[in-house]
């Protein structure tokens, strides 16, 4: 009977061994988890995903250290993930411009393909973006730019964070339904355009709410328009381009998700998309979004995955028709 019970004993330990082998180790414990953000710190999505990361770690209980990866329009940092293990221990912010206008725009930075090699965990936040000016430029509206901008083509100025960004596309879309033509500048960022519009390096700048409303509001930059169908809550006098004569339904908003590499578990896919969630629900996050203009994000990594695609079939009509070469 002992022997019976030792080799009862003995099954039952080798069973328990053979199930936590087989599930692979607990997640998240062997070290923290890094998000990458393709961007340099101090622009918009550095800024947001600063916000959530701190929430998604308490989450997961566990670090959550935010990685800057800039250069080629998101393109470089998108590359580091997916070259990552996929076991949850990398994670990028993906931003529109990467995800689903680079490839169109740029092809030759990416050997990759966004809409492949990464998968979606879950949407982040939108945001509308603001067309901003150096406060000594002699006019008091968008409509004032233009007459400017077409009584000398190709004299002023304007910034994004880089060619084939959303910021790029959203400016170039206006200049063709405004019939203007100003010369794009790109950064490798958003954290150093506000600085040069106020030192009157550049003229104007698309920059994405968070990246503008301080400035705009500290008297630095002067708002010209805002994208997207609402006014921005913090700057209610602040215009749509969509209420302005001609510009009737020009709507751009940008958007951020976070995605895994190819491959990553679905059981962790699925835990960081409930984490996330619940991040995005805490009233600090939201508060501090509704500061910038930004909605939180929320939803199944399946309808991230489905609105990814959709943005990059609406952009491959798109894209041809403007100029995002430079």
């Amino acid at each position: 009977m002992a022997h019976e019970r030792s080799s009862l004993v003995l099954a039952a330990s080798l069973l328990l061994a053979f199930s936590a082998h087989a599930q692979g180790p607990a997640w998240p414990t062997a070290k923290p988890v890094t998000l990458i953000v393709p961007f340099t710190a101090g622009g918009s999505v550095d800024f947001i995903a600063r916000q959530v990361a701190t929430k998604l770690g308490e989450r997961l209980n566990q670090t959550v250290v935010i990685e800057n990866v800039a250069g080629a329009g998101g393109a470089i940092g998108l590359q580091k993930a997916v070259n990552a293990a996929p076991d949850g221990y990398t994670l990028v912010a993906g931003p529109d411009s990467a995800i689903a206008i680079g490839k169109l725009a740029n092809p030759a930075a990416y050997r990759f393909d966004p809409l492949k090699d990464l998968v979606p965990v879950g949407m982040l936040n939108t945001a509308p973006m603001l067309l901003v000016a150096r406060t000594d430029l002699p006019i008091k509206s968008y409509a004032d730019f233009v007459k400017l901008a077409k009584a000398e083509p190709g004299k002023y100025t304007y910034a994004t964070s880089g060619v084939g960004t959303v910021l790029h596309l959203a400016m170039e879309q206006l200049k063709q339904r405004s019939g203007i033509f100003v010369t794009h500048v790109p950064y490798r960022g958003g954290a150093q355009i506000a600085n040069d519009v106020m030192g009157k390096q550049v003229d104007l700048a698309m920059l994405v709410s968070a990246s503008s409303i301080p400035h705009v509001r500290a008297g630095s930059l002067k708002a010209l328009g805002v994208t997207g169908k609402q006014r921005i809550a913090s700057l209610p006098d602040v215009p749509t381009f969509d209420e302005m004569p001609g510009l009737k339904g020009y709507d751009v908003l940008t958007w951020t998700g976070i995605f895994a590499p190819k491959g990553t578990p679905s059981a962790i896919v699925s835990k960081l998309n409930d984490a996330l969630n619940d991040a995005l629900k805490d009233p600090d996050v939201r508060a501090r979004l509704a500061e910038q203009g930004a909605l939180p994000g929320s939803g199944s990594p399946e309808a991230l995955g489905s609105f990814a695609q959709a943005e990059f079939a609406r952009n491959q009509k798109l894209v041809p028709t403007l100029n995002l070469k430079d």
